[in-house]
């Protein structure tokens, strides 16, 4: 049995889900395809500002989840299965 390690499925799982966006993103512009982009956003609408003075600090997060990016963990956890 291989080392299968917490390390190497999360970079698994990132890389899926970044490839999946940058497939559904690419496919949007394909009208048979366009049901691959179709997802929900989340996170924070504009970004938390911290004003301390000297330091400024800027807090944002937004998660864009589509069919694609699924499909995309979905490949991901079946590559991760068979290392």
């Amino acid at each position: 049995m291989s080392n299968k390690n917490f390390w190497t499925l999360l970079i698994l799982l990132l890389t899926g889900i970044v490839l999946g966006g940058f497939l559904g993103s690419l496919a949007d512009g394909i009208s048979w395809l366009s049901w691959l982009n179709f997802g929900q956003s989340f996170g924070l609408d504009e970004p938390l500002v911290l004003n301390l003075g000297m330091l400024i600090i800027t807090f944002g997060l937004s998660i864009k989840i589509t069919m694609a990016s699924i499909f995309g963990v979905a490949a991901a956890l079946l590559i991760y299965r068979y290392i």
